[in-house]
């Protein structure tokens, strides 16, 4: 009986036993634990004052309880986070106490800074892992291969900050092979380098089940591959800037449960397809800065669009009104895209949207109404072609709104005091519109938290509302290029202490300040003020000025000496032009100036020397009498403009100019300089060379680059003699070249007609001969719009294919009206191109030239042979001058097809037959010379012929009727008329040149360049009265032209 009892008791002996031991290893597993948590905090790196979750590991609780530390139920670390640690050590090999904590199925060690490390192996040990998140950890180097041990993985992220991981051996493919599990795979920034077929084949053929993929900035390439639609369970995927060089892929729009796709910067092509929009999972597209094309269907009502991102992309069309059933809507942005139509005014319904950005595109119609946008921070519609009022009701109610752009449209009428009185509003852009009248006053005092208020280029007017005074935030304020009136102190701004800038110029202002008031002292932050044209006579108190790089006070009436405190403090840009100064207190200091403009002052003597780092340096329209120093060019090292034109500069061009590498613009016309031209010069990357107007002699250096940069040569009215050097054709971007007035000699330099960008091209006044015949052979040129051989010795006959080549002056010009200018850096027009014209007997320095201005001018020359009936092609031609020369035949009737014709001389050839009636068509004609041919017959009596002046047909003894006072019926029509004695010829050239200039006067049209001053070129030169009579004629004649073709279109007429 007693054995009976003794097994049972033996195998409970044993079975407590077994419990104990097992407890007795699981204390000790779990003090192993704590033991291996606290020996990994001993051994890493990290800074004790920004961590939060190492430092509190106390050694007496346990483990399971210290933070970023999770347990199972087994009591074992299965979460350790370490996150944002501050780690930069202690994790740099196999052997690191991380890799014996085996039990862990979740492991963060994300925004630490282990920038130095590189990615250890030993990770593959922790095979129970489920979750990686080593993103922006600081690891460098190729990613080991023993991390596809991790066979578990649901979620890796190994993403960069610096883009210091790479995967090259091995690639992307053996790491992920055995991923089968993962859902979420995280490698931005990581230097995948791979091609398209390579990396989406891997990632379809190992990755079944995943749901995010996210791949920026992996320097991966395209074109992306179909296999990729494998993954139907895919909701995210980010493939932002990455070179994929290829057609955007049709496919992504078939994944159904697609919830992100953003592919920014990624060099994408082709059409968008319009279904992607039409997914009903998607809620953030982002594609961005891409060359890509598209346009939105109809949105579904379903929609789950929360953000849509477009900007700088080809998308165009309309925006459809069914934008406003995605009441999910938070974000648009859709800046510098091609969108037209009307602004849906659905919009209002999108409750949830807080951006909006339809910048520059082509959006038209009426501003739709915000007010139920109660959640809206940014509006931005600038750079529009909106029109109509903004009322107070668009605005009422944004209590959110923080940032309004409504510049660059057409919007008009008041300004809404609704805008002022916005509760968040900080920032409001209603710049270049057409918003006029005066800003009313507030009729309750607010506290406005506007800091930036930019009004410039409207028809503002009245005086400044004096509310503008108490908005203390204000830190930028622009009202320039309105209509305020009245007077205003600097001082009145006083409460605005906190001004960056601020820009009054250009208005009717009388801006006044005190000599005993400092600038620094009202406002201490400033960094801009812009005076320019504000009647002051006083220069601002600005000596103490520490804070101030931009100043401009052009325009004004200041006088004197320019006070060398004007230097002081870190001054970068300084415009003085147009004023009166005298001269420059001395010593001067220009040394922290990138921009200095004194032209169009009085200032005499020594050249200054300009500012060793400035961008643009303007000593134009002075007094200056010196010679350029000979080391000027080592000043100008860091210069793109250099402006010394119209002063009284005496000496050589020094060869020190090819020192500066980097100008573009180089001006030193209408001085007297002489010697030769350094042929250095021409090595140099200019885009334009003006010397004209001097007195340099000797050869144009045939030195001119394969790379030749430049758009403008003028070289006219000097001594240059010789031929016109050949290497001049490698400058095939040159659009102006002006070698007119000189002493230049030989044949008509052929390989001219090899510069298709040319658009004026003025040899005039030299000593050319020979025929023009090479240009009747395939030139065609569709820009070129002035041709002067005037004054030469040229010969032969007209060629007829000439005029049918010069596509320029071919197709009728509806363009607006604008100046040929240099705009090689940026979009501002520092160079205004000129010529010298000859139009209804009269030689004008054309300093402004229209882009729709075409004029044709060989005259003075032994051209012989008919004119050929294709000049009747030249639509658009404005000028015509062919007398002086030896034509003969009949005046082609085609004349009569250049309805823009304003001048016409045919004047001392040898023309006979009649006039053609179609020539009493040309509506603008207002100066015409036919005297001095073999004309016969009536005068025709329609329209425009009866207006011109008896010297009009002169020498003419077979003409009859109206104005001359000769009845047809008293003519022999059959005789032929006296040949022209040279003395005949001699004084009539006075009376002819009187006669035209009271035409000119009272003339029905005027064609050459306005020279009003507009905003846009800044009042560059003071112009004589006859310049500025000029101006305003002209200017409002070229509108009158472009009017009428367009009146011509609307009824057909060709």
């Amino acid at each position: 009986m007693q054995n009976e009892y003794v097994i049972p008791w033996v195998f409970l002996d044993v079975s407590y036993l077994l419990v104990g031991i097992s407890y007795t290893a699981m204390l000790e597993e779990l003090a192993d634990q704590k033991q291996l948590l606290l020996e990994l905090r001993n051994n890493l790196t990290y800074d004790s004052s920004l961590s939060t979750k190492l430092v509190q590991w106390n050694e007496s609780i346990d483990c399971c309880q210290w933070l970023g530390v999770k347990c199972d139920s087994n009591g074992r670390a299965s979460s350790l986070d370490l996150s944002s640690e501050s780690i930069s050590g202690g994790i740099n090999d196999p052997t690191s106490t991380l890799f014996r904590l085996v039990f862990l199925r979740s492991l963060n060690l994300a925004r630490n800074s282990l920038n130095s490390v590189q990615f250890p192996s030993g990770f593959g040990k922790l095979t129970d892992l489920s979750y990686l998140n080593l993103s922006s950890s600081g690891f460098s180097g190729q990613i080991p291969l023993d991390l596809s041990n991790l066979t578990r993985l649901v979620v890796l992220d190994l993403s960069s900050r610096r883009s210091s991981l790479y995967l090259e051996n091995p690639g992307l493919g053996r790491l992920i092979h055995s991923f089968t599990r993962l859902r979420e795979l995280y490698l931005d920034r990581v230097n995948i380098s791979a091609e398209g077929y390579d990396w989406c084949n891997a990632i379809s053929s190992s990755l079944p089940n995943l749901r995010i993929l996210s791949l920026s900035n992996s320097h991966l390439t395209g074109p992306l591959n179909s296999s990729l639609v494998k993954l139907q369970f895919l909701s995210t995927i980010r493939l932002d800037r990455n070179s994929f060089s290829s057609p955007f892929p049709e496919f992504f729009a078939d994944f159904p449960n697609l919830r992100v796709l953003t592919m920014s910067f990624c060099d994408l092509s082709g059409v968008a397809p319009g279904k992607l929009f039409q997914i009903p999972s998607l809620q953030t597209i982002d594609l961005n800065n891409n060359n890509l094309g598209g346009s939105f269907l109809e949105f579904p009502s379903n929609g789950s669009l929360q953000s849509i991102s477009l900007h700088s992309t080809q998308f165009s069309g309309n925006l459809p009104e069914s934008i406003g059933s995605l009441r999910m809507l938070s974000k648009i942005d859709l800046r510098g895209c091609n969108f037209s139509g009307p602004i849906p005014r659905s919009i209002q319904n999108l409750s949830q949207l807080a951006f909006l950005d339809l910048s520059v595109n082509q959006f038209n119609g009426s501003v739709p109404s915000f007010a139920l946008l109660r959640n809206v921070t940014t509006i931005n519609l600038g750079h529009n072609n909106l029109t109509g009022q903004i009322p107070n009701s668009l605005w009422e109610g944004l209590e959110s709104l923080n940032f309004l752009d409504l510049s660059e449209n057409s919007l008009e009428g008041e300004i809404p005091t609704s805008l002022f009185v916005l509760p968040s509003l900080k920032v409001l852009y209603i710049s270049s519109n057409r918003f006029s009248g005066s800003i009313r006053e507030l009729t309750t005092s607010f506290l406005s938290p506007l800091e930036d208020l930019d009004f410039k280029t409207n028809n503002l007017g009245g005086p400044i509302p004096r509310f503008l005074f108490e908005i203390h935030n204000l830190s930028s304020l622009s009202l320039a290029s309105n209509k305020f009136n009245g007077s205003v102190g600097l001082n009145d701004f006083q409460k605005l202490t906190n001004l960056v800038t601020l820009d009054l110029s250009y208005n009717n202002l009388s801006v006044h300040v005190s000599e005993n008031v400092s600038i620094s002292l009202l406002f201490p932050r400033l960094e801009t003020l812009m005076l320019a044209s504000c009647k002051m006579q006083k220069l601002p108190l600005l000596s103490n000025q520490s804070s101030l790089l931009i100043l401009d006070l052009s325009d004004n009436k200041l006088s004197g000496e320019i006070p060398n405190w004007m230097w002081n403090g870190v001054l970068r840009f300084l415009n003085l032009s147009n004023n009166q100064f005298t001269h420059l207190q001395e010593p001067y200091d220009f040394s922290s100036l990138d921009y200095l403009d004194l032209h169009s002052n009085m200032i005499s003597g020594q050249i200054p020397v300009p500012p060793p780092l400035a961008v643009l340096v303007d000593y134009s329209n002075n007094n200056f009498s010196s010679s350029l120093p000979a080391d000027i060019g080592n000043s100008l090292t860091t210069a793109f403009f250099f402006y010394i034109a119209n002063n009284k500069i005496i000496g050589t061009i020094p060869p020190s100019l090819c020192n500066a590498s980097l100008l573009q613009v180089l001006d030193l016309s209408n001085n007297s300089l002489h010697g030769r031209i350094p042929s250095c010069l021409l090595q140099t990357p200019l885009t334009v060379l003006n010397l004209r107007r001097n007195n340099l002699s000797g050869d144009i250096p045939n030195t001119f680059q394969p790379d030749c940069d430049l758009e403008t040569l003028d070289l006219s009215w000097n001594d240059l003699r010789g031929g016109v050097p050949e290497s001049v054709g490698r400058c095939t971007w040159i659009r102006v070249l002006n070698l007119g007035n000189n002493e230049l000699s030989g044949n008509f330099p052929c390989w001219i007609k090899n510069l298709t960008e040319m658009q004026v091209l003025a040899l005039r006044a030299n000593k050319f001969h020979g025929n023009i015949s090479c240009l009747g052979e395939s030139y065609n040129s569709s820009r070129l719009q002035i041709i002067d051989l005037g004054s030469n010795n040229f010969n032969g006959v007209l060629p007829a294919n000439l005029f049918r080549n010069i596509k320029g002056m071919v197709v009728d010009k509806d363009d607006e009206l604008d100046y040929l200018y240099s705009d090689s850096i940026g979009s501002a027009p520092y160079y205004q191109d000129s010529v010298t014209v000859t139009v209804k007997g009269l030689v004008f320095d054309l300093r402004k030239i229209l882009t729709i201005f075409t004029s044709l001018d060989f005259s003075n020359n032994h051209f012989q042979g008919i004119i050929p009936e294709t000049i009747g092609e030249l639509k658009s031609l404005y000028v015509l001058n062919f007398s002086h020369n030896a034509l003969s035949g009949r005046i082609p009737a085609s004349l009569g097809n250049l309805h823009s014709l304003e001048s016409l001389d045919l004047s001392f050839n040898n023309l006979g037959s009649r006039i053609p009636e179609p020539l009493a068509n040309l509506t603008f004609l207002s100066f015409l010379n036919l005297s001095y041919n073999n004309l016969v017959g009536r005068i025709p009596r329609d329209n425009q012929m009866h207006t011109f002046e008896v010297s009009s047909f002169f020498g003419n003894e077979g003409l009859c009727g109206v104005p001359l006072n000769k009845s047809c019926e008293d003519v022999n029509t059959g005789a032929s008329p006296q040949q022209k004695s040279d003395e005949d010829e001699e004084s009539l050239d006075g009376e002819i040149f009187v006669s035209a200039a009271l035409g000119f006067v009272v003339g029905l049209g005027f064609i050459f360049g306005p020279l009003l001053l507009s905003e846009r070129w800044r009042r560059c030169y003071n112009e004589n009265i006859v310049n500025k009579f000029l101006s305003l004629v002209l200017h409002q004649q070229g509108h009158q032209l472009i009017t009428k073709r367009k009146m011509k279109k609307a009824r057909g007429i060709n």
